[in-house]
């Protein structure tokens, strides 16, 4: 979908804690932590073993000032997600999260998604079952970090490509569940008459994995991708505060000259459609950041997160 650019080099000694130090899961929660890895003071990986997935997936923690194991205290909560081909270090890898002062005060979740998981329960063909993105992070995750790791009832998710829908898509199809929403270059309008389906389809086939799988036919199974597209879905968006951004497709401040990106351009588009929905819906909590020039790359993504911030927190009751 992109070009990855490389991590960066982790920072402080890697620590693997034993198993008995993590926290148990609780009775009737299949979901549990089998492993920490302390990657520096302030980023702690976690390895959850997951029925929704059938298999674990990596979570990478930043943590609040004053924050320590099994807390007895909670912090408002920042759910960060990736794009397609990426992981849960990506964000921490590409930009300077780590380093944002206003995040001090913040617990930041970067979950893993599947490399073209789309943030979804996939319907395999009407079989169900695994993979269950969506069930995975707020159902069986959620839980467990509001059980053992300080997440309290204050969220807020943002994320790029990929997890811009994923952002949008949560907070719709989860009312009250985030209070403010924001996507960076997202694939806002699955179902965008101009290239919206054959787009989705074109990343999932990309990584190896049935595209049908995810949601079906967009034609056949229009009702499906419908219940996950956010422009369908703007009505449970219209109070809440949003944020959305993108660039046009073509050499920014941070391309070489020349560049172009095909996927900028439809998902500027899409979200463009988004706005117009959203407007249209009477939201007054709307923020867009349509820059022009620009490409679907992280120096843009990471430019993005800070302008967002002051909404998102904002709204999370995480300012001064």
């Amino acid at each position: 979908m992109r070009r990855l650019l490389p991590a960066l080099p982790l920072l402080g000694v890697i620590a693997v804690l034993a198993l008995s130090a993590v926290p148990a899961r609780a009775q009737g929660d299949a979901a549990r932590v089998v492993a920490e890895r302390r990657v520096t003071a302030r980023q702690l990986d976690l390895t959850v073993s997951s029925p929704a997935l059938g298999r674990t997936a990596g979570v990478r923690l930043l943590t609040p000032d004053g924050w320590r194991s099994r807390p007895h205290r909670s912090w408002p909560v920042l759910w960060l997600l990736h794009g397609c081909c990426d992981d849960y270090t990506s964000w921490t890898a590409n930009t300077d999260l780590a380093g944002i002062p206003e995040l001090r005060r913040v617990l930041v979740v970067m979950p893993e998604g599947g490399t073209a998981g789309f943030y979804s329960d996939w319907r395999n063909h009407g079989a169900r079952g695994a993979p269950r993105w969506e069930t995975f992070h707020l159902t069986e995750l959620r839980r467990l970090l509001e059980r053992s790791y300080g997440a309290g009832p204050g969220r807020a998710v943002a994320g790029l490509s990929m997890g811009g829908f994923g952002a949008l898509s949560y907070a719709a199809r989860h009312p009250g569940m985030f209070r403010a929403a924001a996507s960076y270059s997202g694939v806002a309008d699955p179902l965008y008459q101009q290239g919206g389906p054959a787009n989705v389809l074109a990343i999932v086939r990309g990584q190896g994995a049935d595209p049908y799988a995810l949601w079906g036919d967009p034609v056949a199974d229009r009702r499906i991708w419908a219940e996950h597209d956010p422009y369908v879905l703007a009505g449970a968006l219209r109070r809440l505060p949003v944020f959305l951004s993108c660039g046009d497709g073509t050499a920014g401040p941070f391309d070489p000259p020349g560049a172009t990106s095909a996927y900028e351009t439809l998902f500027l588009a899409e979200s463009r459609h988004v706005a117009d929905r959203l407007h249209a819906l009477g939201n007054h909590r709307l923020v867009t950041d349509f820059y022009g020039h620009g490409t679907h790359e992280w120096p843009y993504w990471q430019r993005e997160l800070h302008r967002s911030l002051p909404l998102l927190l904002g709204a999370m009751g995480a300012r001064g």
